[in-house]
């Protein structure tokens, strides 16, 4: 008796230590909500962009029109192009502008831009914030559903990237949008994949699509992960059975109909709910029409940082070859077996791209058939590893690529989209070690890619200081909490390599940009070169979105083992 309690003794500070382990973490973001709010707070005088007269135009919509003639308004350039519960969200906020607000020029409808004073601005860069609330429950879900103490790790540098990243405060804090608040239902879709809780992945997923269209890139990812992992069962087709025995189990056996009507009827009642009041007043082809007009040109005027720019890039090259250097303009011809004579007046349309088609010069004609195909083909072949093998990590790897080949190779892609890349990415660096590199990659040439959005010294000092913390902090906080990979490659290595060359040259290169551009005050010359300055951060940032992708790719079709789910979670 003596002894078993001289045992229990010594074995309780043990266990007690055991136990008490996880209270030494802190796995709360109410800190970094609290000095990220702050900060938040302190960006309310810097410079916002016509993004901010679009909200405000789109509350005055809501507020002082009915509903049926929210989408046939256009007193403003600024029309109502959002999705349904877009709207329905800007209708709430307007029913909390104070009459004080409203009368500095919140609530107006006007085809004027800026007519508005400061307490407009302080009202809806407090929408901002109020709006991130459900981006940082989101991320405290993700963490507190976590299974074990080191997944919570994981989970928790995954919330604290996503919650502190520079593109929130760049396009969200300044710039002004609303990502945080629209990401918030990412995140709850995929903490309710990882859970297992398909119907409800579902539905947070269309509420989603319901809020913004772009994220249609990520929808082929889901509709097969849904229907392979949750409405189908897995079997083999038996050879020794005729082709209409086959198609009878799949038919009978293999679909699981009660989960396909589940999850059919979350969708439809989504949409139901979304566009039910526009299909009653027969306003359904006027809201398409909005969501998805077909007038603009292959690249926005500052082009994003995607394949495009590239091309975009060399067909520059080539025009200024074939000005300046005799006989070159017919051998290109003859390289690109190009007929016609080369017509040089199409050139500006390269640098315009806001409406219209967009001309190149020696290089063939892009048209939106040509990026949706090429955009088509890399989803299906990414789809296709992930049908046979539904799991949550391919799942999150699919969903990757899906909304990166999409702003790689889709019709006029606004330099913002980057977010759909990196947010999802997030959450899958962690399974390998082998994936961080790419991260680093997409992270630091994606964020950096957002640079020229703002303008002024102080917006730059700022932004360029919280990409680089951020970028430091988290490749390392990555890195110490990435599952082990005990397979680099040599290959690997070598990237490695180049790519941290890559972002070391990023330092300089931002800081010539910036002096270039602070001087063109006092030199005019310069000061004609604000194009050319924009398309250095679009190729250079461009070179290694693309570079990051090639390297994602390789693994993800080459490499399973990166896929698979780790025993130790």
């Amino acid at each position: 008796m003596d002894m078993r309690n001289t045992v229990e003794t010594k074995q309780q500070p043990q266990n007690r230590a055991v136990e008490e382990l996880p209270r030494k973490y802190n796995f709360s973001l109410w800190n970094i909500w609290v000095a990220s709010t702050l900060l938040k707070i302190l960006l309310f005088p810097t410079y916002h962009s016509t993004d901010f007269d679009v909200h405000r135009n789109w509350l005055s919509i809501t507020k002082l029109l009915p509903l049926r003639k929210w989408y046939f308004e256009h007193t403003s350039q600024w029309t109502l192009d959002y999705p349904p519960f877009f709207a329905y969200f800007e209708w709430v906020l307007s029913r909390f502008v104070p009459e004080a607000i409203a009368r500095d020029g919140c609530i107006k409808l006007t085809a004027k831009d800026g007519e508005y004073g400061y307490l407009t601005v302080i009202f809806q860069r407090s929408t901002v914030i109020i709006s991130e609330i459900v981006l940082f429950l989101a991320l405290q879900r993700l963490i507190d559903t976590s299974r074990s103490l080191r997944e919570k790790k994981r989970n928790f540098v995954i919330a604290s990237s996503i919650a502190l990243s520079p593109g929130f405060f760049i396009i969200d804090h300044i710039h002004f949008q609303y990502n945080g608040f629209l990401f918030a239902f990412l995140v709850l879709s995929l903490v309710e994949a990882r859970l297992g809780n398909y119907r409800r992945c579902a539905f947070w997923f269309a509420v989603l699509l319901c809020l913004k269209h772009i994220f249609l890139y990520m929808a082929p990812a889901y509709f097969v992960y849904l229907l392979s992992g949750f409405c189908l069962k897995r079997r083999k087709i038996d050879t020794s059975k005729s082709f209409g025995e086959n198609v009878k189990q799949v038919l009978f056996d293999t679909i699981i109909w009660r989960h396909l009507f589940q999850l059919g009827l979350i969708v439809i009642g989504v949409f139901t709910v979304a566009f039910g009041p526009f299909v009653y007043y027969g306003e359904l082809d006027q809201v398409m029409s909005r969501l998805f007009p077909f007038s603009r040109g292959l690249t926005h005027a500052y082009w994003a940082p995607n394949f495009w720019a590239l091309y975009s890039f060399v067909d520059r090259i080539l025009i200024q070859l074939g000005k300046n250097i005799p006989g070159f303009e017919r051998l290109a011809c003859a390289i690109l077996k190009k007929s016609r004579p080369v017509d040089y007046s199409g050139a500006s349309s390269l640098t315009r791209g806001i409406v219209g088609d967009v001309e190149f010069v020696f290089l063939p004609q892009i048209l939106p058939v040509h990026t949706f195909m090429l955009t088509l083909f890399y989803q299906i072949l990414c789809l296709i590893p992930l049908f046979f093998r539904p799991s949550y990590e391919r799942f999150l790897g699919a969903l990757t690529y899906c909304a990166w080949t999409s702003f790689l190779f889709g019709w006029h892609v606004h330099e913002k989209a980057i977010l759909l890349a990196i947010i999802p990415y997030s959450f899958c660096v962690i399974q390998d070690r082998k994936l961080l590199p790419s991260f680093e990659l997409l992270a630091t040439a994606g964020y950096i890619s957002l640079f020229p959005l703002l303008f002024g010294s102080a917006e730059w000092l700022f932004k360029a200081l919280i990409t680089f913390v951020w970028v430091v902090v988290f490749n390392t906080s990555f890195n110490e909490v990435c599952h082990f990979s005990t397979t680099l490659a040599r290959r690997a290595a070598a990237l490695d390599r180049i790519n941290l060359i890559y972002e070391f040259l990023m330092v300089p290169f931002c800081l010539f940009i910036q002096m270039t551009d602070v001087e063109s005050r006092n030199f005019p010359i310069l000061d004609r070169l604000q194009f050319l300055r924009l398309m250095a951060y679009s190729v250079y940032c461009g070179a290694g979105v693309l570079s990051s992708w090639n390297s994602f790719s390789w693994l993800y079709f080459m490499d399973d083992s990166v896929w698979e789910e780790k025993k130790e979670w």
